[in-house]
């Protein structure tokens, strides 16, 4: 039996592991954390539960894909919830809920702008038809090359995709109204970059996000993990935590073993695990540049320095003693300017001005997220990658700002209310994940960033060494990265079958 090495349990190591499992190979998971999940990692303290990363579930079809690939469902491991209305939007001059139904949101739009509800029809007819390309094609290539996209529905659809037309003008040849602008480009800020920079072929997002729906895992984002974790033992897959990997070593360009330091309930130890593959599910430039010598790497550190990243957050995980009237599960907070705060991320990178932000409040949907009488509340601020100054006094000062537009917007106090608070921003992600310039997404989706144009999920310097997650195909998000996880372990059983081929 092949032994293969999945360094990292995010989603993308998760999915490689299973998938790996499956098709019978030896497999362990080596992850730095005490727990699996990654940046999807939870934290509990004082009765608060926490998602610390990702909290929007979109595209459940594409988690219910991935456990049918083992003859499981989503029902087996977790429950959904849709959540209506998907979330609010606080303007400027008020608020506006953005409800789940089609129809109730076409009201919504004419509302705003006359004729607008027989341009979302329009708008929603060519989203769906990039959903169903992109989603269950173009997300599946492994970016290897690019006779892959010689696909005739590919070809054929190629101008209908938009690939080469931007999200910004996409979205205004069919709405002219601010608010319904700045709506329809919002999901695209998942993918890491400015509406007018990202490919219009991601108006996929918007098929998801109001077609698809707003789901809610019952006890958390968690769950995903746990059932994806739960999933990964049925099948055999080993997992070694508080292990932090110092190198893979590497003969005649051949992977042999991948070295870690543990530390489980003793002194640190070094551990060796043979190899016959290794996928690294880490950060793609951490286990370049620190895990393999100079002469292994793919990518200078000039490219790195060149590619687009994804924001990075500030982060607050907020415990109150009392619980709010009229706050939805998600809430964004649009009542600044968004041109402004776009630039700060990705123009000229700074600490933002006058930034948005965004909440989660699992604990207005599920009581297990907060002590009973209480709520909690998860903030983010998007900042660009690679910022300097993450001090305390920094964090304090944006918080006193969005606290104080969030007791403003809603209506009712919180400051006083607060008996836990953890920030996490840039440091922390480079801590705690390796991650390049403290990114929180991955790389941006743009059009030099696409397909081919990303960094390879295989090696070009190690034969068996393999890369998954958000720096590689297909790109940032949730339902991306279990894709990865599957697309990967592709290519690996490509490596062995022409292995196998050429032996015989």
């Amino acid at each position: 039996m092949k032994k293969a090495v999945v360094i990292g349990s995010g989603f993308a190591g998760l999915s490689a592991a299973c998938f790996l499992a499956k098709a019978g190979y030896d497999v362990t998971v080596l992850e730095k954390q005490h727990t699996a999940g990654g940046r999807a990692r939870q934290l509990k303290e004082q009765g608060f539960v926490f998602d610390m990363g990702p909290s929007w579930y979109w595209m459940p079809e594409v988690f219910e894909r991935f456990f049918n690939c083992f003859g499981k469902k989503v029902s087996d491991y977790y429950e959904l919830q849709r959540l209506d209305p998907s979330y609010r939007i606080y303007w400027p001059d008020g608020e506006m809920d953005i409800p789940a139904s089609y129809e109730g949101l076409k009201k919504l739009f004419e509302t705003i702008e006359p004729g607008s509800a027989a341009q979302l029809d329009k708008f929603m007819a060519e989203a769906k038809y990039k959903y169903n390309v992109g989603i269950n094609k173009l997300v599946h290539k492994p970016g290897q090359s690019v006779t892959e996209f010689l696909d005739w529905e590919v070809i054929k659809g190629v101008f209908k995709l938009d690939v080469f037309a931007n999200m910004k003008k996409h979205v205004g040849k069919y709405f002219k109204h601010p608010k319904l602008q700045e709506m329809m480009e919002f999901p695209v800020l998942f993918l890491g970059a400015l509406p007018q920079n990202t490919p219009a072929l991601y108006s996929l997002m918007n098929y998801a996000d109001v077609k698809l729906g707003t789901w809610y895992p019952k006890g958390g984002m968690y769950k995903i993990v746990e059932g994806m974790f739960s999933l990964a033992k049925e099948l055999g897959v080993k997992f070694c935590f508080n292990c932090s990997v110092t190198s893979i070593d590497i003969i005649n360009k051949e992977a042999k073993s991948v070295t870690a330091q543990t530390t489980n309930n003793e002194q640190p130890a070094t551990s060796n695990f043979a190899a016959d593959v290794v996928i690294g599910g880490a950060d793609y430039h951490f286990i370049e540049t620190k895990l393999l010598p100079e002469d292994c790497r793919t990518y200078t550190e000039e490219y790195w320095n060149k590619r687009v990243m994804a924001p990075s957050c500030l982060l607050y995980y907020v415990g109150l003693n009392k619980k709010l009237s009229n706050v939805l599960h998600h809430s964004l907070f649009f009542d600044t300017d968004f041109a402004v705060h776009g630039k700060e991320i990705y123009t000229e990178p700074v600490w933002p001005s006058d930034p948005l932000f965004y909440v989660c409040a699992t604990s207005v949907t599920d009581n297990t997220q907060a002590p009973e009488g209480h709520e909690n509340l998860f903030f983010l601020i998007p900042v660009a990658a690679g910022l300097q100054g993450d001090t305390e006094q920094l964090r304090d000062s944006y918080f006193e700002n969005i606290i104080k537009r969030f007791e403003d917007r809603t209506r009712q106090t919180i400051k006083e209310n607060i008996v836990y608070k953890k920030s996490y921003s840039v440091s922390n992600f480079v801590n705690d994940y390796n991650s390049f310039k403290g990114n929180a997404y991955g790389l941006a989706n743009t059009l030099m960033q696409t397909a081919v144009l990303k960094p390879s999920c295989k090696s070009k310097k190690v034969s068996n060494l393999f890369y998954t997650g958000q720096l590689t195909v297909p790109g940032p998000g949730v339902p991306p990265s279990l894709i990865s996880g599957e697309v990967v372990v592709k290519e690996v059983m490509k490596l062995f079958n022409n292995l196998t081929n050429m032996i015989k």
